[in-house]
């Protein structure tokens, strides 16, 4: 069966799980990329859907098998989605590198920015039909064990080309149809500045403070959100981004407002002693705003905290 497997997804948190659902409905051979030789060639994964709040229908787990692909076994991929940790995506992607087909396209499918950069270098060295996209991705979904997930909420995702060989036609048009609420945008980087806004100002400070989303719509948050805003609007320009604040402002109180009760991936790692994303959220806005001779102490102090936090 991992014969006819052409799309493979590198890692299997909550987003890789759904998408891998979302494309095996969808008819795709799609299968993950295991971390071992020792894993199961097959893998029963299980889904529960979305259900509204009106409908008193009891929702059953759906089973359903996947292959488990390993690393000496990518000749026919051609399109590997990659799901881990942000600080994760080059240690889990550079050594399979060699291992894909020329043809074979990358795409980035992560919370925070920072990995396109160090990894389109890689890609271009490499050229020979390669090519780079990113996307980003709001819908709701949450991991109950180690291969089974429920779908907790719609949302929007987005996804763009941004280096190499472009991906196909064939391909493009598969995601868009497999992937509610799904489209294809000429310059995926704002988009991804936008989502990165909601994460910088959401996520540090629930952790900091323990506490679920809707609290932060509270007056004592306001002076330290307009804050954060303000300086990733300043480094998003310099980096040729132009980000309308009042629109970033409101969107990230929407997020607030319809997520209330949610508490953040970075509150549940705080929480769980996990590793958080911080590095790649408001440490990579203090990133580039070193990088063009500006500096941005709100972002700062949140990355400094957090890390102190996390230690």
């Amino acid at each position: 069966m991992t014969h006819a497997v052409d799309i493979a997804i590198l890692g299997a948190g909550a987003v890789g799980q759904l998408i891998c659902r979302q494309l095996t409905v969808a008819g795709m051979n799609v299968g993950f990329i295991g971390r071992s030789a020792l894993e199961a060639s097959q893998q029963v994964l299980s889904f529960t859907p979305l259900t509204s709040a009106d409908d008193k229908q009891q929702i059953h787990a759906i089973p359903y098998s996947v292959p488990i692909l390993t690393a000496d076994a990518l000749d026919n991929i051609r399109l590997v989605i990659v799901c881990v940790k942000a600080y994760q995506v080059l240690d889990a992607l550079s050594p399979l590198l060699k291992q894909l087909p020329n043809q074979c396209h990358t795409l980035l499918l992560h919370n925070g920015m920072g990995p396109h950069l160090a990894l389109a270098p890689l890609i271009d060295a490499q050229a020979n039909g390669r090519g780079l996209s990113l996307g980003t991705t709001s819908q709701g979904v949450l991991r109950q064990a180690a291969w089974q997930i429920k779908q907790t909420g719609q949302g929007l995702t987005q996804l763009g080309h941004f280096t190499g060989a472009e991906l196909t036609e064939h391909y493009r048009n598969a995601l868009l149809a497999a992937i509610p609420n799904s489209e294809w945008v000429d310059a995926i980087v704002p988009c991804l500045w936008q989502k990165l806004a909601v994460n910088a100002a959401i996520n540090p400070l629930t952790a900091l403070y323990q506490c679920p989303n809707g609290k932060l719509t509270e007056p004592d948050f306001s002076e330290m959100i307009k804050g954060i805003l303000d300086e990733l609007v300043m480094v998003a320009a310099h980096d040729g981004v132009s980000l309308d604040q009042s629109f970033l402002h409101d969107r990230v109180y929407q997020v607030i407002r319809l997520t209330a009760g949610n508490f953040s991936s970075m509150h549940q790692d705080i929480a769980h002693q996990r590793r958080t994303e911080i590095d790649q959220i408001n440490g990579y806005i203090c990133e580039r705003a070193q990088a063009h001779g500006l500096s941005a102490p709100v972002n700062a102090e949140l990355w400094a905290r957090v890390k102190q936090l996390a230690v």
